[in-house]
């Protein structure tokens, strides 16, 4: 008489195996997504993300005989309690120079705020080479009630942005997180009411 135990055994513990390496692998996949897709849009520049490189990395040449009009465009959330505007409208650049723009907002509030900035560059084909260095829209900014503050924006245009492009825009729309986030737990049915 045969032993019939032993290979249903055998094949627990291969279909445990399996799991076990789907679950990895699954985590591995969730963990790999996020700079999989940050990647994807500096390459992209989908999602208004910019390519970023480090300052050590910059170009020293500077095309002093091509100049690119950079235009600013700032723009409030409907219903934000902001102030938010460019220290300057446009500016001419030179492909391959470092240069810094200045943004400035303000909370209209008596209340503590925090807001996010939603960055776009367009000509779409201009994304790519319109590198970031430092930006304000990198991380959520949190205003005390009535604070004004100056927010910088340090970036490069590349050299081998092509040559029918003179003109590009920058655009940032602010955004009210928690009032964000409030109207998502609105359409979501979870909100919550404080008195």
């Amino acid at each position: 008489m045969r032993d019939t135990k032993q290979p249903k055994n055998d094949d627990s513990k291969s279909l445990a195996g399996r799991l076990v390496f789907l679950a990895v692998a699954m985590f591995g996949f969730g963990f790999l997504l996020v700079p999989i897709y940050d990647a994807f849009c500096e390459i992209t520049g989908l999602g208004g993300k910019t390519n970023s490189i480090a300052a050590t990395e910059v170009a020293t040449e500077v095309e002093q005989d091509r100049e690119i009009n950079l235009e600013f465009v700032t723009t409030v959330n409907q219903y934000a309690p902001w102030e938010f505007h460019s220290q300057v409208k446009e500016m001419t650049v030179h492909p391959g120079g470092m240069y810094e723009a200045i943004f400035i907002a303000r909370n209209l509030t008596d209340e503590v705020k925090i807001a996010q900035a939603v960055p776009s560059v367009a000509p779409q084909i201009a994304a790519k080479h319109f590198r970031k260095l430092e930006c304000f829209c990198f991380t959520s900014q949190e205003f005390a009630p009535g604070e004004e503050k100056e927010m910088p924006v340090r970036f490069i245009v590349d050299s081998d942005l092509p040559d029918y492009i003179d003109t590009i825009t920058l655009s940032y729309t602010f955004f009210d997180t928690a009032r964000i986030t409030d109207n998502s737990a609105v359409e979501h049915g979870t909100s919550h009411v404080t008195r």
